[in-house]
């Protein structure tokens, strides 16, 4: 039997090694030849890599929001400086890990996606032994730094989200179920319960709320995403939910959740954690996002998913400004 099949050329640089990847679409085999570049003996280059591994474009929203979280833990006020260094960086080592770890285990499923292939582990600019033990070394850097510079407790809970994202979430969850985001996003809503206990060397309800904030912000905001790139997790077998439940169900999922998050991010308010100035911000701010939910509800093209994803990031960014500005100014 014949099988049909599509021919393209792709010209790559040298030093380059060649990856086949094999995959039938539309009843047609289809074979590409991905080119990836060998590791490169430059310093420069080499730190590059590295740093590619921690994923800083991620790190940076949850070292703020732990940032926010030490402020409205004091009161509106400013921990110690020295305080706060530890604590970032003991964030940002953990943060790190979790996401070297995840380069490391999905290596292969980055090969198959056009967003991750150009990515460390897929272009073969690092090993993946020397990947593996560059997350565990920051992870264990991690622990340290929180338990001599902060307190324990900000370790635990540093080291739990690590565990977290790497077994459950990576391990786990994202390659058997379109829940993986949902269950998984609670990895990503550790570091405001770090930056509370490094203050505070304990947690209070206003604490878990703000966990729960932004555990119920991740499936609206990844789920965006993924109607961008469902085609690349449809290709990797990633159980994403518009690969499974379709695009339209997607779509009414993000727009349910968004209510949800509405009604925690009022809770702060309710329960006299959080004041009116606060409560002024949140509303418009959530206002915005459900005229988004709903655009993206009825208008069903990529922009509309495209501007609520971008929109998503800035809206956890100045409700958590909007907490900070109501404690100080309280």
């Amino acid at each position: 039997m014949k099988l049909p099949y599509r021919r393209s050329w792709t010209k790559v640089g040298a030093p380059t090694d060649l990856s086949i990847v094999a995959g039938m679409r539309g009843g047609a085999l289809e074979v590409e030849v991905v080119g990836t570049r060998r590791a490169s003996g430059d310093r420069g280059t080499l730190l590059a890599a590295y740093v590619n591994l921690m994923k800083p474009h991620v790190t940076v929203l949850l070292l703020g929001v732990t940032l926010a979280a030490m402020v409205i833990a004091r009161g509106g006020s400013l921990p110690a400086l020295g305080l706060i260094v530890a604590t970032l960086l003991g964030g940002a080592l953990a943060a790190g890990s979790a996401n070297c770890i995840n380069c490391y285990l999905d290596r292969d499923i980055d090969l198959l996606m056009g967003r991750t292939r150009r990515r460390t582990l897929p272009s073969g600019r690092i090993r993946p032994r020397q990947a593996l033990l560059f997350g565990i070394v920051l992870g264990v850097a991690s622990f340290v730094i929180l338990t001599i510079f902060v307190n324990l407790l900000s370790a635990l809970l540093a080291g739990s989200a690590i565990l977290f994202y790497v077994l459950v979430y990576t391990m786990w969850l994202k390659r058997t179920t379109p829940q993986n985001i949902v269950i998984g996003g609670a990895a990503g809503a550790v570091p405001v319960l770090v930056g509370w206990a490094a203050v505070t060397n304990s947690l209070s309800l206003t604490a878990i709320l703000l966990f729960a904030i932004i555990f119920f912000w991740t499936p609206p905001h990844f789920w965006a995403l993924s109607l961008l790139i469902h085609k690349d997790y449809a290709r990797a077998r990633v159980p994403m939910l518009p690969v499974v439940r379709g695009r339209r169900e997607t779509r009414r999922q993000i727009g349910l959740y968004t209510l949800l998050l509405v009604g925690i991010t009022l809770l702060p308010w309710l329960l006299r954690g959080l004041g009116n100035l606060y409560l002024v911000g949140a509303l418009l701010l959530n206002a915005i996002l459900v005229y988004m939910a709903l655009r993206l509800l009825l208008d069903r093209t990529k922009r509309r998913a495209r501007t609520l994803f971008w929109y998503s990031n800035c809206y956890l960014a100045l409700l958590f400004a909007a907490m900070v500005l109501d404690r100080v100014l309280r």
